[in-house]
């Protein structure tokens, strides 16, 4: 006879549940299972049962579980899950991870080959969900999470990205969690509500199930099972399996229920209290182990769910031998078990039973107890490492101890952070600020505080952070110095900087100048005058640029001084950014010593950053992106695999550029893809402007406008791609509808949004087609070319083009004629690699050349209406056609563009003509706008107008109009088969 059930029972609905999901792992089509119900409920049974049936289909089976030793700690259950790869021997060459196998050292310690690139949570989940699509290469992957009710924030934000990711891979994700209010249980139900995972909330056994299970554990019928301990047992359980089988066991142990010839037997009261029945069931099970045995499992019980050997052998002073005789008793009773993932290490059966073992102690020996296995791990673990620091703080919190407590969570929480785990940080953190909050001297909680609050920065939780002014105040009043009240204001700076509120902010700066004096030294300075310098520059303050320039080079000079080269590197870099506008040899100089402090220092990830940018000096100034490219493997290498996003996304819009437009829209489409995923929020905004731009420079008004709308509707607003939107893509689609006037407006609007945020980028027209465009229309002198093309940003290659071309047309109507040719053979030599920034300059240059009797207009139009003709720019064609009509120049035919027009309006009989009107109709032009696109009469627009309303049965222009902008024929290219007349 057994007292534990063979046969799950009552869960046969959940049962096929998981037995399909298994099956659709086999089939690459992953999904996540949440098993959510109370104490005792049979979760761990119901998770047990699949991994073996995981096991018997062939699928590798990866376990981990929460609440592992003491308190929370970050990451536990992922971590425990992946180790066992380790042990197997079989696992996955993890080199094929690429950069994603060194973000993976924050779980596994031994996978991190490489210095790990910024904290970002969702960069780690990226990396758990690859590492499960490549062993799913060879056999598909249950990864089982139990006990996650009390799990840490970057756990849970793990485990919502995986559910959300896992349907194109060969993984079941299966996780256990008590029913308790929280954030588990939130995440799990917010998942469930999106379809993103499947909830199986286990219910309590009725009587009918009772009954079978209990039939079960005594291997009888069902039958044959007494009436009076099925109802006692369904009474007293109230249909919890846990306690059903703890119930039996006392029944039998305590001779209550006993098996004679006729089968099994109740003799006497069976009446037993419950939870008392547990707690007793599980006393009289450890009483029969003896004072030792007792001892033994109450030093397991202060130390969790599972516990090591080492650490039972240094408390209770037992030998090997006696320590495992006792253990195997405990295995015997079926209240421990060996835990299966690490050697050396046991389990209590069930976590009721550790909660039951604690309910025996009184508070005197339990706080003793937890003192002395505190004193143990010390002893063991000198620094301890990982767990073993919050559990001694969780140890010492039970034992009485309260600031060796709140030191060691301070130390715990400073460590989480360190790690990139803000959220459990915060809570660590807040923890020690709380129990140290009168107990200690001032400067210790003066260190906690300054810890707690970068954690609630990285957290963003910046209300909780601007709240704990007032606990700067009171650390004021009760002595602290002014040098480390200067710190904590400093702190609370940095906060603000990252919340976006820098006057708040720069408040705070003047705090901790105020209290560090006229002559501060060197260390607090700098960062000081670091933080400052990001806050001015986000600043609404005409000298902004000035002023953080200023302050970034007084914080590198202090810097140098006082060893930090963390902060100088991050000096000079915002130095290098600030100088591109001006100079980009300076702008150089910086990013080289930002990258040489960061190899002195053997700084990788700031390295990385400074590669990074002087490539995009080499890629603005002369349009190489070969050196970007090259960042880009370096940073793949180091695992900085958000700077590597960034690359792609500059090298895509380079590829737009150029012209490339298939390879651009993969390109971006990838790296779109990523960012999303990743959450990376400036990257995707950045990928979006590449793709309105893309769009723009194909003359696609629609998928420019839809590209534009996604931008907004991301929070585009205020951001440093804003500007590009406008004039690197809209200005353009503008030039390609021949609408030279919005064209202008765009660019304006791309200044004024300059002019809100301070940019970064320089490539918004700014400095490149404002010039051509303020020139042709008489705008823009030659003094105020002049005062433009002083900037640094005038020379880069694409900006380069059109004040070149800018340059031939000022110089033409002074009459310069060798110079201005010169000048627009040197603007098509910038432009070589960008076609269309060529062809637009020479159909916009060549008008000029016209009017003011210079240059060679004639080939220049030839050439661009080719161009435009090909790549399905129609209005500028048919404008370049015109063009070359008004000076008497014979005109290429085109006998192809017929194809071009719809089928449905070629099958009404409308001409390629009619449909250049019909496609400007869309847009609501009158008969002059269209006229002057077309380079026709206005006269002539009207009679093809008439003509289509025929033709097409619209009862008048209105509804021609309307039924123009329905077709949505303006973004299609064709070619016009205009006839030489």
């Amino acid at each position: 006879m057994q007292t534990r059930a063979p046969v799950v029972v009552g869960r046969d609905a959940e049962l096929r549940v998981l037995d399909q999901a298994l099956a659709d792992a086999t089939a690459h089509h992953g999904r996540a299972v949440f098993l959510v119900g109370e104490p005792g409920i049979g979760k761990t049974r119901l998770a047990r049962v699949t991994a073996g049936a995981a096991f018997d289909r062939g699928l590798r089976v990866l376990r981990g579980r929460g609440s592992t030793i003491g308190p929370m700690v970050p990451f536990r259950p992922l971590a425990e899950a992946l180790m066992s790869l380790l042990r197997g021997g079989d696992g996955p060459d993890l080199r094929e991870l690429g950069p994603y196998q060194p973000v993976l050292g924050r779980l596994v310690p031994e996978w991190g080959t490489e210095p790990q690139a910024g904290h970002s949570i969702v960069v780690l989940a990226e990396a758990v969900l690859r590492l499960l699509a490549l062993i799913g290469r060879t056999r598909p992957c249950l990864l089982v999470l139990e006990d996650l009710h009390d799990s840490d924030a970057e756990t849970l934000a793990v485990i919502d990205y995986l559910v959300d990711n896992l349907d194109q891979v060969p993984a079941v994700l299966l996780v256990t969690t008590r029913a308790d209010p929280g954030p588990t249980l939130d995440v799990i139900r917010l998942a469930a509500q999106r379809d993103a995972g499947t909830l199986l909330e286990l219910r309590r056994l009725d009587e009918g199930q009772v009954r079978r299970m209990v039939a079960s554990c005594l291997e009888v019928g069902v039958a044959e099972v007494p009436e009076a301990v099925v109802a006692r047992i369904w009474s007293d359980s109230a249909g919890i399996p846990f306690v059903v089988e703890e119930m039996l066991h006392s029944l039998v142990v305590g001779g209550l229920l006993v098996r004679g010839p006729d089968g099994w037997q109740a003799l006497g009261e069976l009446r037993i209290d419950v939870p008392t029945a547990l707690v007793r069931s599980i006393a009289h099970r450890t009483d029969r182990l003896g004072p030792q045995g007792r001892e033994l499992l109450s030093v397991a019980a202060v130390l969790g769910h599972r516990f090591p050997l080492s650490v039972l052998r240094e408390v209770t002073g037992m030998d090997d031998r006696t320590l495992l005789s006792h253990l195997h008793a405990g295995v015997a009773a079926q209240l421990v078990t060996p835990d299966e993932p690490v050697p050396d290490w046991y389990a209590f059966r069930h976590p009721l039973t550790a909660e039951a073992l604690l309910a025996q102690l009184t508070p005197t020996h339990r706080a003793d107890v937890s003192g002395r296995t505190a004193d143990a791990i010390r002893k063991l673990h000198p620094d301890l490492p990982g767990e073993w620091c919050p559990l001694v703080a969780s140890l010492r919190l039970d034992a009485g101890q309260t600031a060796e407590a709140g030191a060691l969570l301070a130390e715990a929480g400073r460590r989480a952070l360190a790690d990139g785990a803000a959220g459990s940080a915060v809570r660590l953190l807040d923890h020690a600020h709380r129990l140290l909050a009168s107990q200690v001297d001032v400067g210790i909680r003066a260190d906690v505080l300054g810890s707690l609050l970068p954690a609630l920065g990285e957290a963003g939780q910046f209300e909780r952070a601007f709240a704990l002014t007032d606990a700067v105040a009171e650390l004021a009043t009760a002595g602290l110095t002014r040098i480390r009240r200067a710190e904590l204001h400093t702190a609370l700076a940095r906060v603000a900087w990252l919340a976006g509120r820098s006057v708040d902010g720069m408040a705070q700066v003047e705090a901790a100048r105020a209290l560090l004096g006229p002559a501060p030294d060197d260390a607090h300075a700098a960062r000081v005058d670091s933080t400052a310098a990001f806050l001015t520059l986000e600043a609404q303050r005409p000298d902004r640029i000035a002023s953080a320039e200023a302050l970034a080079r007084r914080a590198a000079e202090a810097a140098r001084r006082a060893a930090l080269p963390e902060v100088g590197c991050e000096a000079w870099q915002l130095l290098g950014i600030l100088a591109r506008d001006r100079d980009l040899g300076e702008a150089v100089d910086h990013f080289t010593r930002a990258r040489q402090l960061a190899e002195e220092h053997h700084l990788p990830i700031q390295r990385t950053y400074a590669v990074v940018r002087l490539a995009g000096i080499d890629w603005l100034a002369d349009g190489s992106p070969t050196e970007l490219a090259e960042a880009r493997e370096e940073a793949l290498r180091v695992g900085a695999i958000t700077v590597a996003y960034n690359v792609d996304a500059i090298l895509g819009l380079d590829a737009v550029l150029r012209g490339q437009y298939a390879v651009a829209e993969e390109k971006l489409a990838r790296c779109g893809e990523g960012t999303r995923r990743l959450q990376l929020k400036s990257m995707t905004l950045y990928v979006l402007m590449a793709q309105a731009t893309a769009a723009a420079h194909q003359g696609k008004r629609s998928e420019v406008d839809s590209a534009v709308a996604d931008f907004h509707a991301l929070g585009g607003i205020g951001s440093q791609e804003r500007p590009l939107c406008f004039g690197l893509a809209r200005a353009f689609c503008a030039l390609l509808e021949e609408d030279r006037d919005q064209a202008a407006q765009d660019v304006a609007k791309a200044m004024a949004y300059e002019a809100e945020t301070p940019t970064t980028f320089h490539l918004s027209g700014t400095h490149g087609l404002r010039l051509l465009l303020g020139v042709l229309s008489g705008a823009l002198d030659r003094t105020a070319y002049d005062d433009i093309t002083r900037s640094a940003a005038a020379g880069m290659r694409w900006n380069r083009v059109f004040g070149q071309f800018a340059q031939a047309v000022l110089l033409g109507r002074e009459g310069r004629e060798a110079e201005a040719a010169a000048a627009v053979r040197t603007a098509r030599e910038a432009a070589s690699i960008y076609p269309l920034a060529r062809h637009l300059g020479l159909r916009l240059v060549a008008e000029a050349a016209v009017a003011d009797g210079w240059g060679e207009p004639i080939g220049w139009l030839r050439t661009a209406e080719e161009y435009f003709h090909q790549s399905g720019g129609t209005a500028v064609a048919s404008a370049c056609r015109g063009l070359l009509r008004s000076l008497g120049a014979s005109i290429p035919q085109r006998r192809t563009g017929s194809d071009q027009v719809p089928r449905e309006l070629r099958a009404l009989g409308v001409t390629v003509r009619e449909f250049e009107v019909f496609r400007l109709l869309a847009r609501r032009l009158g008969n002059k706008a269209i006229a002057t696109r077309l380079h026709i009469s206005p006269r002539t627009v009207e009679k093809h107008v008439a003509s289509l309303i025929t033709k097409t049965a619209q009862p008048d222009r209105e509804s021609l109009s309307s039924l123009a902008a329905d077709l949505g024929p303006s973004d299609r290219p064709y070619q016009d088969d205009t006839r030489v007349r």
